[in-house]
């Protein structure tokens, strides 16, 4: 028979010398200088009275200072008067320093606890949103094929009007590009490349883009917008400085004087032109078409502000926060590019005060985040003595979202209206421009023509917007 005997373990280091004990873990709540740990006496007398509880407190002074004090003290309600405002007094206090040590204690061992790991994002969060717009990117984009002019793979002008597959639209399209360049998918069902060749087939004969609703002949707010969209994606230079050449003559207002009249269309043209050609000399001209437009609202301060139609044209030059709101949104894109001259400043700057001011009117500023709607109109090109109609609607919330954020607006909050009133305007703004999506979508209305790609575009790019400038690292 073997026997078997348990040994001691082996202990590591020298023999006959027992093991370095473990360092204990040092504390992770350190008492602040002058503050009494929470086992300390007077914590425990403290949690002592506080368990006893603060009205037999208060009652145990009250008996003690009724039999203590003479009872000559100007008669017996004196006396019943003292006694009760000790106890009550030494009641409070009681209660009140019971409340800090327990406050202590849990600030203790809040620092004590572990740091947890990093929460998921909420639902609802804006990469959950971006997906969910992505994904609606792919339901909506149309694959077709014509004859002599190759796939064509884009977006028609509403999310929902693709099944079956329609028609790709310039517009469409170069909002849907914008899009995916945001979105930055980290895959490739979508190529931005495949997007962006579509974008030159549906090119018009003789240059240029259009609606779907403007005929054959090229617009310049369409075209300008294309231009954007295609140098932020990356086309060839070349390429893209022969189209500018071909289109010069779409933003010159003695070709379409009843189209360069209109605020929409101007502003337009100036943000994709600063896009696609950054040192167009055009750009000076458009500018000072946009700040000569301008009009005074006594309803506000006599501030500058722009209507539908420019004031220097014909038309509604009626007062607009969405017009207003896109005027100084390109008008700060266009001093980033070109810098600007006093006056021109001073013509953005009293842009953005007409919009801080509009808290103070008697609609407290609601007014300015409904959405509304226009129509260009100008002498059809084939046929001059009809008109040609374009139907325009303007994301209210998402524009005077945007001008609010632009660099300028801080500094003009900060001397008029303040920091806190800019800031509470801009959250108003933010939160209408969220509160019109359902899963990333955003709809116009419950119409095939109510989930517009612009309107995706525009939402998306304001919540991107605000995010990154929230954010502190």
């Amino acid at each position: 028979m073997v026997l078997r005997q348990g040994l001691p373990p082996r202990r590591s280091g020298a023999a006959g010398r027992s093991p370095a004990p473990e360092p204990a873990p040092p504390s992770t709540a350190t008492p602040r200088s002058g503050a009494a740990p929470p086992d300390s006496a007077p914590a425990r007398l403290l949690t002592w009275l506080g368990r006893l509880g603060v009205p037999a407190a208060a009652f145990a002074v009250f008996q003690a200072l009724l039999g203590i004090l003479p009872q000559n003290l100007a008669g017996e309600a004196a006396r019943y008067c003292v006694a009760a405002t000790a106890g009550i007094g030494v009641g409070a206090v009681v209660w009140l320093a019971t409340v800090l040590v327990r406050t202590r204690a849990a600030a203790a061992a809040a620092v004590a606890a572990p740091a947890s790991a990093h929460a998921p994002p909420p639902a609802g969060s804006l990469p959950d949103l971006m997906d969910g717009t992505y994904q609606a990117l792919r339901r909506g984009l149309s694959v077709i094929e014509v004859s002599g002019r190759g796939p064509l793979i884009g977006w028609p002008h509403s999310l929902a009007e693709s099944d079956p597959p329609v028609h790709p639209t310039a517009f469409g399209t170069a909002y849907g590009l914008h899009l995916l360049l945001d979105i930055a998918p980290y895959d490739g069902r979508i190529r931005a490349g495949q997007v962006a060749e579509t974008l030159w087939r549906l090119r018009l004969p003789g240059g240029g883009w259009a609606a779907r609703s403007q005929g054959s002949g090229a617009r310049p707010e369409v075209s300008a917008t294309v231009l954007g969209a295609l140098a932020r994606a990356g086309a060839d230079p070349r390429l893209l400085e022969a189209e500018i050449r071909s289109c010069e003559v779409l933003w010159n207002p003695d070709h379409d004087a009843s189209g360069l009249a209109n605020t929409y269309v101007v502003t337009n043209v100036l943000r994709g032109l600063l896009r696609a050609a950054p040192g167009s000399t055009s750009l000076e001209g458009l500018r000072e078409v946009l700040v000569n437009g301008a009009t005074a609202d006594p309803a506000r301060g006599n501030h500058r502000c722009w209507g539908a139609a420019l004031a220097t044209g014909r038309g509604n030059s009626a007062p607009s926060a969405a017009h207003t709101a896109r005027a100084v949104v390109a008008l700060d894109r266009a001093a980033r590019v070109l810098g600007e001259d006093a006056r021109q400043r001073t013509v953005r700057e009293e842009g953005l005060r007409w919009l801080l001011a509009g808290p103070a009117t008697p609609t407290g500023g609601v007014s300015d985040l409904q959405n509304c709607q226009e129509e260009v109109r100008r002498p059809d090109q084939e046929d001059p003595l009809h008109q040609e109609l374009l139907s325009v609607r303007h994301f209210a919330a998402a524009w005077v979202a945007r001008a609010l954020m632009t660099d300028g607006a801080r500094k003009v909050a900060a001397e008029d209206e303040g920091l806190a009133a800019w800031e509470a305007q801009l959250t108003t703004a933010v939160t209408r421009v969220r509160g019109m999506q359902r899963g990333g979508v955003w709809r116009w209305d419950d119409g095939p023509m109510g989930h517009p790609v612009w309107m995706a575009y525009q939402g998306l790019s304001v919540l991107r917007r605000h995010a990154l400038m929230v954010y502190r690292p």
